[in-house]
């Protein structure tokens, strides 16, 4: 066969699955094949598994029109004929029965794998079918011939052969435009609406009439033809489980035909006869009625293509492939004397004995994303993970996989799971084991709706008739989601401890939700529900074990009141309703019994983060269909709730205990500057959010002018790591660096907050005011003793001793009280003799869990960095217990452990010992890595579309705008402008000097010291980059792994090292980043049409980095990739050409220190006025406004939640509040728009006014006054 198929190449016309499964078969047959994708599909596997792919209305960007391309009949004959195809093979749907588009091939010289136009034609038009069957004696529905002239006709039509009746649409397909009627009175009603939906759907508004059998089974017939009147039947197939006439469930043999084989031999020969008569060519199905109390059979309609059940009848008939015989057919039908393949190759006898004489069952159950407890509802998002049970007996057709986005313009059909045993009854069992094993977490499933099924009675006794699922119930153990508030996500803890920049994320305040989880009997740590501000509102289908926790707000069970802080007893069927936080804190918490256990692990966590983990790598929104574990109250269980004295209290003034570091010292900030940041109340701001909560207050005192080679502000320092907790220094502006925040970056670390109080940052909400108190790692342990112990109270509830033993000392529990205590950062500092060879080593204290090492002087120097990467190694190699994680850059490593698994004086000590077997030299050590090639757009369109949105949302002048290119060249006195600068960036390979930030972010410089450019950050940072953005900052550059905010000089766009599911031979689901430390990039400029293709192929896990620009296949260079090179970087030799270039490095320096301060002092000026700018429009805000109304009118208020601006007023004087729930203002703040509501203290009051000032855009404080009401 594979000799005869080397002429041809087929194209498949189609998507999903059934392209997937096409592929496969022209790939053992040896064809070569081409796949046309839309925009939404260009990364799925029919893309990658075809030879060739070629996009679907490539410059159409409307993602709805864009996904009607494989309805595009001439663009795929276009295509077709571009690329030199023979075979079209339709698949099922779109366009495998337009018999216009058969016709367009035909025309075009190519040969359509399906029956011939005129047969698809009339077959299609089910009032000609009819007429066809009946003239090949195959039995009809009782029922009209022809079309409907009008209702009249309907009605009389209808009362002759008795109701109830089926309106059905000619040109129907798919179960649409189907609709039953029980009287003349409903059919006049839906009559006009069938035709108009049938117009809409079909192009065809003919309807036509049936009558309706409600307690029957539609059986089918796999019928093959040649096209010259020989005719063969492959069996039926039952298809009685439907949903909305869609099938669901089909098998074979049919379990009404076993005990029926004389109608079964009836119903194929005549399913033979009637394709005979048309000299049917190719795969079809015929398809029957069958009368459940008499056996009569009726024909229903032709479908004239492969089926979605096909693999059914390929189980129960090994060997048999359809698809490789339609394409025998299609080339035997172009190059066969006969015109089709001949009578011997189509042999009836091999499919003359029924499957159960040769004792073989199979069922297929089909897996949609779709909810069925909500008439099936389609559901879109990305399957987030997917694992399906592998067994010999077991054939699984998909087209999905983990990552995989199932979107909202195609039909929702996933995967096809097809079991074969000896007997239906063991083949069902192997249906629900196969189901029970396979797992496919995200979007919505039927996968409990099909297990539902198999453990049916009806079904299991093979009793299911077309109307089955109508009555069956099927409730899922699972929430739904009605309003999701500001920010609902799902949380475990501790989160993520990978590193790396990836985001920890887990509770913000992980007191309240382990207390949460301990109150439902989970472990502390089980994924739960963080909620933020203002509440949220979820229906429960199953009753289930909850507690709320975390700051105050109002909690309803179908309206009555639920207490906090204990457990409770969830009606099935019951609605939740948390309202808006009141008084302190910010977020609350709801733990379910049993967790979420379709909520998938990413990177070892459940916890949502920047897209990843969690629900869809969101917040929950309306919708949302959360699978519950085992949630129910159980015999044993007890609901209990907790004492109030050990309930946190929640304020707006917080005092919070940091150790100092690991930048507390007198090299960075002033000692008055150092006092003065402890000593004030700092306010947290509007723009704060699980990244970091950024503080208001005085500006810091600096010991120092610039951050030298960091960068010009003195908040910058070389890119070090970050502590979880610690407040960072961007700018002027302290930030405390929370779950979601970066772990490594370039900006002064002033203290880090004890962990044991981190889950006080949890309940800051804007514009309360936090003061830091010092205290050394003893004082820290002491808090960790009490919070266990604390946990140690809570978990004692459950316990029946638990009144005796820990009433007294519950009811007088009170937190630790710690003085300020001020002390150094440094733990260690090593006695540099003159002339030693070493370099100074600096421990800093970063918090009770990581320790900051640093080599050197605060300058970037490879030997320094080989240094700190020896170190880095001999600690991975000595596989320290309670060490998770190393984090090394440019001149440090941050050492992060577990301080309940070693203290921080082992730690200390583990560091000092590794250092001294170090040799004092560097010059001999060779490091180990990977030579990678990146491609690049100099100067990108998307990077200069992100500088003139910075222009427009924040800054408009600036000494790096409009182009930070030129700005470079500028800043480095670079003689020939920005395309100088741009020839020297890429002139020169690239050394990996760390790993983090966010997301596997590589730092990276330089290896000729001549191409070293330097920039300083932009400020403020943009609020967009383009994933793959390469930047300068200092003397460091860094290539963006996602679309995010940043401050780097941007100058080019490459491969983003990141692929969030593992796509690609370069990265795996366990690790989905690609560079680490010592690894060399080498830029190999690219057009951007030649990127975006290339950026194509790397999303869909094509793209293979090559190690040499050695282009072999000049036709395809995107194929030519070689394994990544590994490679070896030798300090001796970069020593040598260090030498070598000295003196043009010095001169170099010389001209770029000067270009630095004409440039930095230029910005200054600029900084000011902008400044200047900023505070005249702040004035010009807070003095216009609404007037107040007279005070006789007021008798209430509604004072503003916490701090932000005014996005929109919703209500104006007048106004009567009708429930708790009206929206009264909307205000913005932490980049999300949160929702002021009346509350149910002010229902039936009116607004009377605004305070002074209160206007959309206009800043306001927590506790501002907003509306004024009467």
């Amino acid at each position: 066969m594979s000799s005869l198929c080397r002429p041809h190449k087929l194209l498949v016309a189609n998507r999903g699955e059934i392209a997937v499964r096409i592929l496969r078969t022209a790939a053992r047959l040896q064809i070569p094949t081409v796949a046309i994708y839309t925009r939404s599909d260009a990364t799925s596997p029919h893309v990658l598994l075809a030879d060739e792919a070629v996009a679907l209305r490539a410059d159409d960007e409307d993602p709805v029109s864009n996904s009607r391309g494989y309805l595009d009949a001439e663009a795929i004959v276009r295509i077709c004929r571009d690329c030199d195809v023979t075979l079209v093979h339709p698949g099922y749907g779109f366009l495998s029965e337009n018999p216009s588009f058969a016709s367009l091939l035909a025309e075009a010289g190519l040969t359509f794998l399906g029956p011939r136009p005129e047969t698809i034609r009339s077959m299609g038009l089910k009032h000609e079918s009819r007429t066809l069957a009946l003239g090949s004696k195959v039995p009809l529905v009782p029922g009209l011939q022809g079309l409907l002239a009008n209702v009249d006709e309907a009605i009389s039509v209808a009362s002759e052969i008795g109701f109830p009746v089926m309106l059905k649409s000619t040109a129907g397909g798919g179960g649409m435009g189907l609709v039953v009627c029980r009287s003349a009175e409903e059919l006049r009603l839906k009559f006009p609406a069938t035709q108009e939906r049938a117009k809409s759907l079909f192009h065809n508004d003919g309807v036509f009439l049936e009558r309706y059998y409600p307690a029957a089974r539609h059986v089918e017939v796999q019928v093959f033809g040649n096209g010259l009147g020989h005719v063969i039947h492959m069996g039926e197939r039952e298809c009685s489980v439907q949903r909305r006439h869609q099938k669901v469930i089909e098998e074979t043999p049919s379990p009404f035909m076993v005990q029926h084989p004389d109608i079964r031999g009836k119903m194929c020969a005549a399913a033979v006869r009637l394709c005979e008569e048309i000299k049917y060519g190719s795969a079809g199905t015929v398809e029957f009625l069958v009368d459940d109390s008499t056996g009569n059979f009726f024909f229903l309609e032709m479908n004239t293509r492969l089926q979605v059940e096909h693999p059914v009848t390929e189980a129960v008939n090994p060997g048999l492939d359809i698809v490789e015989l339609m394409i025998r057919q299609g080339i035997a039908e172009r190059e066969s004397p006969l015109g089709g393949l001949a009578p011997d190759e189509l042999d009836q006898g091999v499919f003359h004995a029924p499957a159960q004489e040769r004792q073989i069952h199979a069922i297929e159950a089909r897996v949609y994303c779709e909810n069925p407890f909500e008439q099936f509802k389609p559901c879109s998002g990305i399957l987030q993970h997917v694992s399906f049970a592998k067994e010999d007996w077991l054939r699984v057709d998909t087209w999905v996989e983990t990552g995989t986005a199932v979107t909202p313009f195609f039909d929702p059909l996933v995967c096809k799971l097809v079991v074969t045993a000896p007997t239906r009854s063991e083949a069902i069992a192997r249906l629900e084991h196969a189901i029970s094993k396979s797992e496919m977490h995200g979007p919505a499933s039927n996968m409990a709706f099909l297990r539902a099924i198999c453990q049916s009675d009806i079904f299991r006794a093979g009793n299911s008739t077309t109307t089955f699922l109508d009555t069956f119930s099927f409730t899922p153990r699972a929430m739904t989601v009605k309003n999701g508030g500001l920010e609902t996500t799902v949380q475990d803890f501790p989160g993520r401890r990978v590193g790396l920049g990836i985001p920890r994320s887990g509770p913000m305040d992980s007191l309240a939700f382990r207390v949460a989880n301990i109150l439902v009997g989970n472990a502390p740590g089980t994924e739960a529900l963080e909620i933020t501000l203002t509440g949220c509102e979820l229906v429960f289908h199953v009753s289930a074990v909850i507690a709320v926790t975390g700051a105050a707000a109002p909690v309803t069970m179908n309206g009555d009141k639920v207490t906090m802080w204990q457990s409770v007893l969830m009606d099935a069927g019951g609605r939740l309703r948390v309202g808006a936080v009141k008084g302190g804190g910010f977020r609350v918490y709801l733990a379910i019994k049993g967790g979420f256990p379709e909520i998938p692990t990413y990177l070892s966590s459940k916890s949502t983060s920047m897209g990843l983990g969690g629900h869809q790598g969101r917040s929950l929104s309306i919708g949302d269909h959360i699978a519950l574990g085992n949630c129910d109250l159980m015999e044993g269980d007890r609901l209990i709730g907790i004492p109030p004295s050990l309930i946190p209290t929640y304020t707006n003034d917080w005092i919070v205990y940091c150790l100092p570091g690991p930048h507390c010292d007198e090299e960075f900030v002033t000692a008055p500057g150092i006092e003065a940041f402890f000593s004030t109340k700092w306010h947290t701001s509007a723009s704060s959010n699980r990244m970091g909560i950024r503080l208001e207050g005085p500006q810091m005192s600096w010991a120092r002018t610039s951050g030298g080679e960091g960068g010009s502000h003195p908040s910058n320092i070389h890119d070090n790591g970050y502590a979880l907790g610690t407040i960072n220094v961007n700018g002027d502006t302290p930030v405390i660096l929370t779950n979601e925040g970066p772990d490594m970056g370039g900006y002064v670390c002033i203290c880090t907050i004890a962990s044991a109080d981190l889950w006080k940052v949890g309940q800051m909400r804007p514009g309360c005011t936090v003061q830091f108190k010092r205290i050394p790692f003893d004082g820290a342990m002491r808090l960790e003793a009490q919070l266990q112990e604390y946990f140690q109270a809570v978990a004692g509830v459950f316990e029946p001793s638990f009144a005796d033993i820990l009433a007294h000392k519950l009811t007088s529990w009170a937190w630790l009280h710690l003085e300020d205590t001020p002390a150094g950062p440094k733990l260690y500092v090593s006695s540099q003799l003159h002339n030693n060879a070493r370099p100074k080593l600096v421990c800093r204290q970063a918090g009770d869990g990581a320790i900051l090492v640093e080599y050197g002087e605060p300058q970037l120097d490879l030997a320094v960095r080989a240094r700190v990467h020896a170190l880095e190694t001999g600690m991975r190699k000595r596989n320290v217990p309670g060490i998770w994680s190393l984090a090394p850059c440019i001149r440090s490593v941050m050492v992060h452990f577990d301080y309940t698994v070693i203290s921080q004086s082992e730690v200390l000590s583990i560091i000092l010992k590794m250092d001294q077997c170090l040799p004092d030299a560097v010059e001999d050590m060779r490091f180990p890595g990977r030579r990678i090639i990146f491609p690049i757009v100099l100067d990108d369109r998307w990077n200069r579309e992100a500088l003139e949105r910075y222009m427009q949302s924040t800054r408009d002048k600036a000494v790096y705008l409009p182009s930070n290119i030129e700005y470079l060249a500028r800043n480095n006195d670079i003689n020939g402008g920005a395309s100088e600068a741009l020839r020297l960036l890429i002139s020169t390979d690239w050394l990996v000097f760390g790993v983090g930030f966010y997301l596997a972010c590589p730092f990276l410089v330089p290896v000729d010291p001549r191409c070293r450019l330097v920039g300083q950050k932009m400020n403020p940072s943009r609020t967009y980059t383009p994933r793959g953005a390469l930047g300068i900052a200092g003397l460091v550059a860094a290539i963006y792994p996602v679309e995010s905010p940043g401050g780097y000089q941007l100058f080019g766009r490459t491969l983003p090292p990141w692929q969030t599911w593992g796509k690609g031979p370069s990265f795996t689901t366990d690790q989905p980043w690609l560079l680490q430390p010592f690894d060399q990039i080498k830029f190999e400029p690219a057009s951007e049409e030649a990127y975006s293709e290339i950026l194509l192929q790397f999303d869909a896990g094509r793209y293979k980095f090559r190690a040499s620009s050695v282009i072999r296949d000049k036709t395809n260079p995107l194929m030519n990739a070689m394994q990544v090179e590994e490679t070896v970087f030798s300090m001796s030799e970069y020593k040598a050409f260090e030498t070598r270039v000295s003196q043009e490095v010095a001169e170099f320096k010389t001209k770029q220190a000067r270009a630095v301060q004409a440039e930095e002092a230029r910005e200054q000026s600029l900084l000011q006025d902008w400044y200047a700018g900023k505070a005249v429009s702040a004035d010009h805000n807070q003095t216009s406004g609404t007037s107040d109304p007279a005070a006789d009118d007021v008798s209430a208020n509604l004072p503003s939640p916490l701090s932000g601006s005014i996005w929109k007023i919703c209500c104006q004087r007048g106004t009567v509040i009708r429930s708790a729930e009206d929206v009264l203002v909307i205000l913005e703040a932490m980049k999300t728009e949160i929702k002021v509501e009346a509350g149910d203290e002010n229902v039936g009051r009116t607004v009377a006014g605004f305070a002074k000032g209160i206007r959309e855009g206009a800043t306001v404080n927590a506790g501002d006054i907003l509306v004024l009401l009467a």
